[in-house]
């Protein structure tokens, strides 16, 4: 079954100004008024490829104005973050998405940090003390992962790169810095297999 030929998926969290709470994830909004102006060229909407094609990689990289993005398609819905874990560059490409504590999750391959797709959240697993006995229960880290939103506009689809203001952990990786530890963990992990290998 195809999504409806406007369908946005906003993955950017927001605060409830009641609760003062995070929320956000793969909601789909839609609406005449929004369908218009997804034909209308905008700014910041990056054209990554054709429904069709990014359904049957499931997985698409894409830097976009510097930026090194991961498009993932899962479960009926694509959801759009920074490319390298936030905790120590890790490439997110290649990691299991499960649904932890309700949450679907892509775990970093590298030291199995668990970040959710929809909000970007870093997620542990932690005892709850306040439960009679105490019980292990995920909790979330807050906003680690910079999350993107993703929209289908009659089987083109786009990516907005996050407005979220301040800083985000998985910024690091996308900096001059942050690249440069990036490379050079890579180029040790490679010379490791390659003396390993012989």
């Amino acid at each position: 079954m195809r999504p409806p030929s406007h369908t946005v998926w906003s993955c950017e969290p927001y605060i409830c100004r009641a609760s003062h709470k995070v929320h956000g994830g793969a909601a789909q909004v839609k609406s005449k008024e929004r369908a218009m102006e997804m034909n209308e060229p905008r700014e910041g909407r990056h054209f990554v490829g054709k429904r069709d094609d990014l359904m049957n990689a499931k997985r698409t990289f894409k830097t976009l104005e510097g930026r090194d993005v991961l498009i993932l398609y899962h479960q009926g819905g694509f959801y759009a973050l920074d490319s390298y874990c936030y905790h120590a560059g890790g490439k997110l490409q290649t990691g299991d998405i499960e649904e932890i504590g309700g949450t679907l999750c892509i775990i970093c391959p590298k030291h199995k940090y668990k970040i959710s797709l929809a909000t970007g959240e870093g997620l542990c697993k932690t005892i709850d003390k306040t439960q009679k006995p105490p019980m292990p229960k995920w909790f979330s880290k807050g906003v680690k992962q910079r999350v993107h939103t993703v929209t289908d506009t009659n089987g083109d689809v786009y990516v907005e790169l996050s407005k979220m203001p301040g800083w985000i952990e998985s910024d690091y990786y996308q900096g001059e810095e942050g690249k440069e530890k990036r490379a050079k963990a890579e180029a040790e992990a490679e010379a490791d297999e390659g003396m390993e290998s012989s």
